[in-house]
């Protein structure tokens, strides 16, 4: 009962269409019960929070490839041999049924954990799902991105949305009704752009697309994430490195419940007991995390357009060859540096000059504001703790998006999209 009421409750906000304004969902009827952002960010919803959704076994889902791989400058080096081809998966229907195209976020492939539970809520509401990797992925940039420098987002949704094109003439036999689109994170930034160009393009007519948690201004989201990993966390000194004070709480968790229990409730689990890790190691731990999908960024776009920045331009590579030393090098590089020492210099060549906040507008949701204003079709999901806004970026979604926007209290990033009031509220948007 209290489940239809906060359903009902959330559902009378979407449809109030006269009023204009955003959806702000009250943090008391609500019900997610994580109110640190941090923790939420890591430890996702409860299970028995969620909706109860098919296993892998009942889908009827495959991978597939692609032949995409553009013409640059450089051929790729023979340790790239496995993802050469791009790669996504589908899971079809046995009907006529609408397709969802999903966008994984940050450095993620198309079988991340959000983009899977995605695919699995979709499937059983009766939609045909293919599940795309992140622009940012290093299996997206080897294959299908034409610059493999990720980041100018006009840029990246040319190469998605020949990717959609391409999967499309691929699964033809696929009986679709119409197209929708979302995409999380980074993803859901990608969403928009890929939704404007087929303005244009018209390959799918999208009937309605879904911002998950989108960056607003890109640069600020970047700026947010690489300060989590500056955080001073206490006990971390010269002999004790982050790693080892996160083992050691593991450690001494598993063996006062006196089993090893890897599942979904663990995080949950572990951080209602007496090891549970402090804001700031939470924070450490994000930024970490997002450190490594920076440095993976970086090091692939190095390596395939010969820059020298981290990967000398004719070290001789091959399968056998041991990138770890390369690696540890890209570890050095935050987000920042990547944009800086990359994508910059790799788009003002591109388009004669320019300067960063030139930049920073076209690749952040500023760049499509007019179109995003008036696209009824389009809607977003956002979260008022969400570690990746900055000020004013609520505000500017507040203004374009209108009653097209629904802003949880609670959820940090991403970590509320497999509760059951937002999976609800998901598939109750595509259903109109």
């Amino acid at each position: 009962m209290l489940r239809s009421l906060r359903f009902a409750a959330l559902l009378g906000g979407l449809i109030l269409s006269a009023s204009g304004q955003a959806r702000d969902v009250d943090a008391a009827t609500y019900g997610y019960p994580l109110t640190n952002p941090f923790e939420a960010t890591i430890a996702s919803t409860p299970p028995d929070l969620r909706p109860e959704l098919p296993t892998d076994d009942d889908i009827n889902q495959s991978d597939y490839s692609l032949n995409l791989l553009p013409k640059r400058e450089f051929e790729l080096p023979d340790n790239f041999w496995a993802v050469k081809k791009f790669h996504y998966r589908l899971a079809r229907q046995d009907h006529p049924a609408p397709l969802i195209f999903l966008i994984a976020g940050t450095g993620a492939p198309y079988h991340s954990s959000i983009n899977e539970y995605l695919k699995k809520l979709y499937y059983k509401a009766g939609y045909h799902v293919v599940q795309l990797s992140s622009p940012t992925s290093y299996d997206f940039m080897t294959s299908a991105s034409r610059f493999a420098t990720p980041g100018v987002s006009k840029d990246d949704a040319e190469d998605m949305y020949r990717v959609m094109q391409a999967v499309r003439t691929q699964q033809s036999d696929v009986p679709v009704t119409e197209f929708y689109l979302t995409g999380y994170s980074l993803g859901a930034l990608d969403a928009a752009f890929v939704a404007h160009l087929d303005e244009t393009r018209h390959s799918f007519n999208f009937k309605r697309v879904l911002l998950l948690n989108p960056p607003v201004n890109l640069y600020t989201s970047i700026r947010n994430l690489d300060k989590l990993v500056q955080t001073q966390v206490k006990g971390i000194n010269s002999t004790t490195t982050f790693y080892e004070l996160v083992l050691g709480k593991l450690t001494r968790y598993f063996q006062q419940k006196g089993y090893i229990d890897l599942n979904d409730a663990l995080v949950y689990d572990f951080q209602n007991s007496k090891q549970h890790l402090s804001n700031e190691q939470m924070a450490m731990l994000i930024g970490t995390s997002f450190r490594f999908s920076a440095a993976d960024i970086a090091f692939t776009s190095d390596l395939i357009n010969r820059r020298g920045l981290i990967t000398p331009p004719k070290y001789p590579i091959s399968e056998g060859t041991s990138l770890t030393p390369f690696f540890k090098r890209a570890l050095q590089c935050d987000f920042t540096c990547y944009l800086t020492e990359q994508v910059i210099p790799m788009w003002r060549a591109r388009t004669d000059g320019g300067s960063l906040l030139q930049l920073i507008d076209q690749v952040s949701l500023y760049a499509l504001k007019d179109y995003l204003k008036t696209s009824t079709k389009i809607a977003v999901m956002h979260n008022a703790d969400d570690v990746i806004l900055g000020p004013g970026d609520l505000g500017f979604l507040r203004s374009t998006f209108g009653n097209r926007l629904t802003v949880y209290p609670h959820g940090g990033h991403c970590g509320n999209i497999n509760y059951r009031v937002n999976s609800d509220a998901m598939l109750e948007f595509f259903r109109g």
